[in-house]
């Protein structure tokens, strides 16, 4: 979209002003996030947004509208860019079931308390209470997505053969919960976040959680337990017979010693 300042007539191709070159979208939203970080939603003005991005007012207008619009677009720009990425979570997976989810909290974690992602959480908190709405887009954007996967994870690894984890969904939002919202909450809030007490924290966390999560999972098939008591039966057969002639050997030598 042209710059307000520009006019153009039939025919004719647009100008612009010299020194007012048209500024992208993308930095229109960079520049308007900024400003709303350093002095909050009521702190910040349109004129001040625009001066900052050296765009005229009409233009602003023209593409959002009103500030509260202009908000929520720069805040939606922000999570997009913040995210991480699915694929980057289930690239973290493995054999060892605690240890892809030690790598995954580690990862979810190392996001949330980096330096975007407080800003992130910390405006969000700040202007939630008069735009409600913000809360929910974030829960949208960022947390619904890690909950399916975490949910798809659970089906995979607690679910048996069937793949079926009835828990799941209530199991994505506790490791969440437990893993990851508490040492968030309190870097928000300005407490100090030490690495050491943060890994002690995931792996405690992880191990609690597992703890939990195990005796939810569904019973093995039953066809799959009497395998395994035929299976035990087997080899306690085999070794009472392993036995049996042990000591009939035993009891060979023992003649041959006497006669």
């Amino acid at each position: 979209m042209p710059d307000s300042d520009s006019t153009e007539g039939p025919g004719d191709a647009i100008r612009r002003r010299p020194g007012r070159p048209s500024r992208s979208n993308e930095e229109l939203l960079d520049t308007a996030f900024g400003l709303f970080l350093e002095k909050g939603f009521a702190g910040t003005s349109i004129d001040a947004i625009c001066a900052a991005a050296g765009m005229a007012k009409r233009t602003v207008y023209a593409r959002y509208g009103d500030k509260e619009t202009l908000f929520k677009a720069a805040l939606t720009r922000a999570i997009d860019g913040w995210l991480v990425p699915i694929d980057h979570l289930r690239a973290q997976e493995c054999d060892d079931f605690e240890a892809s989810l030690l790598r995954i909290g580690a990862i979810l974690l190392d996001n949330v308390l980096g330096v975007e992602g407080l800003q992130l959480l910390r405006l969000t908190n700040a202007e939630a209470v008069a735009m409600p709405e913000i809360a929910m887009e974030n829960v949208r954007l960022g947390t619904d997505p890690t909950l399916a996967y975490l949910a798809d994870l659970f089906h995979r690894n607690l679910g048996g053969p069937a793949q079926a984890f009835p828990a799941a969904d209530d199991a994505a939002k506790a490791f969440l919960n437990i893993v990851v919202a508490g040492p968030a909450s309190n870097a928000a809030w300005g407490m100090h976040v030490d690495p050491a007490a943060i890994d002690r924290h995931t792996r405690y966390s992880v191990g609690l959680f597992l703890r939990g999560v195990r005796d939810e999972a569904p019973p093995a098939p039953v066809g799959a337990r009497q395998g395994d008591a035929g299976e035990l039966g087997r080899l306690l057969r085999e070794a009472e017979e392993g036995l049996a002639l042990a000591r009939r050997r035993v009891e060979q030598a023992g003649q041959l010693v006497k006669d």
